[in-house]
């Protein structure tokens, strides 16, 4: 039968749930067990993608399509498994769902009620992960902190799953927060207690209590947390801040988490398997050389907003070991005047994806910098379309190109709808989303990078090239290296004697992970570690 585990959050935001249920499930995949991992958000959006990156950060997409929470960027990274649109759920989707529900009259006429609809439809959500997956444990992670209303149906939820598949078959884990006083020079467990009884005043009690803190605890703590929030003293466990997060598996694992896991589970407590874990943190720790990296974008006030993209970087820096010493320019902030400027000391730059016109004549300064200077260029989504856009104006003797997102009356719109495509789709509705195909011309640096001729990765956004520019684009030096099997969409370009110029449709950043960086991140950081070599040279 299935396990289900859900993790809830106290006292404050922002204490790093995600990363304890990712942990855990790194944990218990290397006991052998199958893993699954799904988010409850309490807003009240259908789903993050018409969200303000300033407000949510990144939108992470699943390979079957799901715009979702960033947390499942760390579930797949640390457990390794694909999640799917059944792992993340909100208030949105669960009243969106009821009330079609209702309309369609699947309630006989009855009235539709928080209990038992809503926390019903929600209960069904979290059966269906385990169903789907066949996952031996499903880790359920509760967005916001105890005491908010809008996660209360949430907690309900899970409290009746528990009484139906039995406390053998459930557990609780509460993340919390564990001040330090500096004027006292001590911990305070307190607001732990009460966080704790309010948990309990929902009917939930915690099985494991999780403490966040940036120092090691004193005994005190443990034995306090222990007696007044009743429970067993090795269910206690400490969650230090650390200098990389991928640490945080090996912490947990040392105060005996996953042991303790699956003992009030009723688990077989099989050996973990932590070794290539424990080779990658060390490598990671060993690092001698580093790289300067420019990441070019609209949102770079709020770096969770390319999250992805900043663990894909690093990932690469951890195979070749080096750290990633990221400068977040703001796109807005370029000019022809001050872009030697700007990127001065750098040794790659980077365009990740986004929306909107805002800082993209910056975005066009920096990709023209890079391919005329010789500095290693990505471009990812939107970064890709920059490419095109600069070449174009400046290569291809088309000065007014641009993108039908940006000018809709613009004389040469080399980025635009494909045919059959129309403007007035819903913003909620982004018409390519999750894996797709891509055939890889040979010869060219992305099948040098990738070793391969056919590969899927994962897409989210609404214009594509503009195949009535592809002939004088190509004869003009641009390389496209990558397009659907049917040659019907580009998907890849480059530029020849370049140590890298690359732009993609897609977004790589969603399938690397820190023990299998991805190819064209590896690629990237090591044009970029080749041309600091050249420069000190």
């Amino acid at each position: 039968m299935t396990k289900y585990i859900f993790v809830t959050g106290g006292v404050v935001s922002g204490l790093g749930k995600g990363i304890t249920a990712a942990s855990l499930g790194r944990l218990l995949k290397a006991r052998g067990y199958k893993v699954a991992a799904q988010k409850l958000d309490p807003y009240i959006n259908v789903d993050p993608g018409t969200m303000s990156p300033y407000q949510h950060g990144e939108v992470y997409v699943t390979k079957d399509g799901a715009e979702t929470d960033l947390d499942l960027g760390h579930y797949e990274r640390f457990i390794d498994e694909d999640l799917n649109q059944y792992s993340n759920l909100t208030t949105g989707k669960v009243y969106w769902n009821v009330l079609n529900k209702e309309r369609r009259g699947e309630y006989l006429g009855s009235t539709v009620q928080v209990i038992p609809h809503i926390t019903n439809e929600i209960k069904e959500f979290v059966y269906r992960v385990g169903k789907q997956t066949d996952a031996d444990v499903v880790i359920t992670e509760i967005g916001g902190t105890i005491g908010d209303i809008e996660s209360q149906p949430f907690l309900e939820a899970v409290r009746q799953i528990s009484l139906e598949v039995g406390r053998e078959n459930s557990l609780f884990i509460h993340v919390t927060l564990v001040p330090y006083l500096s004027g006292s020079d001590e911990h305070k467990s307190k607001p732990t207690q009460h966080s704790v009884r309010e948990l309990q005043g929902m009917g939930i009690h915690p099985n494991i209590i999780v403490l966040r803190c940036d120092k090691p605890l004193e005994e005190s703590i443990f034995q306090k947390i222990s007696l007044f929030c009743n429970v067993k003293p090795d269910c206690v466990i400490e969650n230090r801040t650390l200098s990389n997060l991928y640490e945080a598996p090996l912490m947990l694992e040392e105060s005996g988490f996953s042991s303790v896991v699956c003992r009030e589970l009723h688990l077989e407590a099989k050996e973990a398997d932590l070794v290539d874990w424990k080779n990658m943190v060390a490598q990671i720790q060993k690092r001698s050389k580093e790289v300067h990296i420019g990441l070019v974008g609209k949102y770079v006030k709020l770096h969770d907003a390319y999250l992805s993209v900043v663990e894909a970087l690093n990932h690469a820096g951890y195979a070749q070991n080096a750290y990633i010493r990221i400068h977040w320019i703001d796109s807005e902030s370029i000019t022809k005047e001050n872009v030697a400027q700007i990127f001065q000391g750098i040794q790659g730059i980077i365009v990740p994806g986004g929306f909107g016109n805002r800082g993209i004549e910056g975005m066009i300064t920096a990709a023209e910098y890079a391919r005329e200077r010789q500095i290693p260029y990505f471009g990812i989504c939107l970064g890709m379309q920059i490419a095109v856009i600069e070449y174009a104006r400046h290569r291809a003797g088309l000065p007014e190109a641009h993108s039908g997102e940006f000018d809709e009356q613009c004389k040469d719109k080399v980025i635009d709808f494909m045919p059959g495509q129309s403007d007035d789709i819903d913003k909620g509705g982004t018409l390519r989303l999750g894996n797709y195909p891509c055939a890889i011309q040979p010869g060219t640096k992305m099948e040098h990078c990738y070793q391969s001729s056919l590969i899927q990765e994962r897409h989210r956004h609404r214009y594509e090239f503009n195949n009535q520019y592809r002939e004088q684009l190509t004869n003009a030096g641009l390389v496209i290296s990558g397009t659907s099997p049917n040659t019907r969409l580009v998907e890849t370009i480059e530029i020849k004697d370049h140590p890298f110029y690359i732009g993609v449709q897609f977004h790589p950043e969603f399938t690397s992970r820190p023990n299998r960086p991805h190819p064209l991140f590896q690629g990237f950081i090591s044009a970029a570690l080749c041309e600091k070599i050249e420069k000190e040279e």
